[in-house]
């Protein structure tokens, strides 16, 4: 919903803003206008979306949707755009681009559309990309080289990445810096090195016991008790509290403020 929000993409009336400001070079963009937004998107901040099947349309072809997002933000010919676009997919690791681009959304495997949407995020260079869970449906050595091919992108171009992961091995090799949020909530934010040394939330402190350790045997891996709460259910005080295992009187109360780190 965050990532939404920055891309201007909430469905409405379903969603909306109704508090605080994103802004984006100086210029507050959660008050822009459409116009200003189809300008931004793409060409300054790109987002890969967790679920390819629902982000491609499944009645064009992939070349027909990468040529079109190609040349809405550059001056480009169709032919121009249509070698950018096997470029793009040949770099993010696909086999046989040149056929691949004329094949449509169903013939790809969930892991192949996956890397189609990145190779349509990187397309125009974008100053700020959105990766939301974006090696999900992928096997581990495509994870691998995905991860960097977009950490090149950031030395490169310097693109700024914004990852959105549950998968803390991805946090460690990718981020510099760490907010972690529960709930819809920020709960705690500081450098990688902070967080993981030096976790202050408890389910910060959680989400780290939850890591399998190879060099210690356990009968059961660690879990955090519970589920998340639905939201608008609890009406005051922490969101965690019923998950906590140090869980005092007054968390039933007062919202904590997030922690964080200098």
């Amino acid at each position: 919903m965050t990532s939404l929000s920055i891309m201007g993409l909430l469905p409405y009336p379903v969603g909306k803003i109704v508090g605080g400001q994103i802004f984006y070079k100086g210029e507050e963009i959660s008050k822009a206008k459409e116009s200003r937004m189809l300008k931004i998107r793409g060409n300054e901040i790109a987002m890969i979306f967790q679920e390819p099947m629902t982000s491609l349309n499944p009645v064009f072809s992939i070349g027909s949707q990468m040529i079109e997002a190609i040349r809405l933000h550059n001056r480009m010919s169709k032919n121009e755009a249509k070698k950018r676009a096997v470029e793009l997919l040949d770099l993010v690791g696909l086999p046989r681009a040149e056929k691949l681009i004329d094949e449509f959304p169903h013939q790809l495997s969930g892991g192949m559309r996956q890397r189609v949407m990145i190779a349509m995020a990187m397309s125009c260079n974008p100053k700020v990309l959105i990766a939301d869970e974006p090696t999900t449906a992928l096997d581990v050595t495509i994870q691998a080289q995905i991860l960097d091919l977009m950490l090149k992108l950031n030395r490169e171009t310097h693109t700024a990445i914004i990852m959105i992961t549950h998968d803390l091995g991805v946090v460690a090799q990718m981020c510099q810096r760490v907010v972690v949020m529960y709930a819809g909530r920020v709960v705690e934010e500081g450098s990688v090195k902070d967080i993981f040394n030096h976790p202050n939330h408890p389910y910060t402190e959680g989400l780290i016991r939850s890591i399998p350790d190879l060099h210690t045997k356990k009968s059961r891996l660690f879990s955090i008790k519970g589920t998340v709460p639905k939201p608008g259910s609890i009406e005051k005080g922490c969101l965690f509290a019923p998950r906590c295992e140090y869980v005092m009187d007054k968390c039933r109360v007062e919202e904590p403020l997030a922690r964080g780190y200098s």
